[in-house]
């Protein structure tokens, strides 16, 4: 599944970044702690580059995250130079103080109110950039939404008087070409509704899901394994929850959107849908696939 997802105020976002990254000291960047590596935008990491600025990585949703595989991630981040990695659910006041004092390690040059700290809060959309921002600055001063791109411009918020963020818009990248990524985006309700089909997300979901944490399925809709393939599983969980349509076929829409939910809600455990090597994996075979096809053309 190739989608492409790119609002029109996520062109002058990305023009507006690339200058934003003048006159700031560091990235921070925020991922969906349950897909780190689809969620990193591959536009963010190569325009702080260019400026040779630090990032502080933001594993954010941690608490909808398997704890093992956010750990590994972690450490994966830690490993690159000029990045520190952390761990943190947003809607925890505790998590977010860790931030700040992380930030002035990172640019220990700036740290009064003749040199402030300057920094770009940056990530993919509905990520929780707007939660984080509002509980560094202790009120609502960012738009919060349950659906992707909510903030549309940059906005420049003093912290204190050594301290300060500059909030941007969420932004992709015009075209996600590897449809791993993709999927993991749409299940995780990064891109818009409009960009994605529900049922085709929701069964490379449930295939992922069981792959990993079949007991989580088992436990939540009472179906045992081995479990049935295709669109078979959507069927069973119509009937067992009595989605049934005029003429008495099973409803796959609502058995789709039902799945989604309660992975993005949490209600189904602890889930994370990658790890540094099963991306590692995954990354590899697309290679392979791209060379095998350019040798026979």
């Amino acid at each position: 599944m190739s989608i492409q997802w790119f609002p029109g105020h996520m062109t002058a976002a990305k023009k507006k970044a690339e200058e934003a990254l003048e006159t700031n000291d560091l990235v921070i960047e925020v991922l969906d702690a349950r897909i780190p590596g689809s969620s990193t935008n591959p536009m963010i990491d190569t325009m702080r580059k260019e400026r040779q600025r630090p990032c502080l990585k933001i594993l954010n949703k941690s608490d909808l995250a398997d704890p093992k595989v956010t750990k590994a991630w972690v450490e994966y981040f830690n490993a690159m130079p000029h990045t520190t990695a952390i761990t943190l659910s947003a809607k925890s006041v505790g998590d977010v103080k860790k931030i700040l004092p992380l930030c002035s390690k990172l640019a220990p040059h700036r740290n009064s109110s003749i040199k402030p700290l300057r920094m770009l809060i940056m990530g993919v959309p509905n990520v929780g950039k707007s939660t984080i921002i509002n509980a560094l600055h202790h009120k609502k001063i960012a738009k919060v939404g349950n659906e992707p791109a909510v903030t549309k411009q940059q906005q420049r918020i003093i912290l204190n008087a050594s301290m300060i963020l500059t909030d941007t818009p969420g932004m992709m990248w015009p075209k996600i070409s590897n449809e791993i990524d993709g999927y993991y985006l749409a299940a995780s309700h990064t891109i818009g509704i409009n960009a994605y089909d529900e049922i085709e997300t929701a069964m490379f979901l449930f295939h992922t899901i069981k792959d990993n944490y079949a007991e989580l399925i088992s436990k939540k809709y009472k179906i045992e394994p081995p479990f049935p393939e295709d669109e078979e599983f959507l069927k069973i969980l119509a009937k067992k929850r009595g989605f049934i349509v005029k003429g008495g076929a099973e409803d796959l829409y609502k058995s789709a959107t039902t799945l989604l939910n309660d992975y993005r809600q949490g209600i189904l455990g602890s889930i994370s849908l990658e790890s540094p090597v099963s991306r590692a994996i995954m990354l590899k075979k697309l290679v392979d696939r791209q060379a095998e096809k350019a040798s026979q053309e």
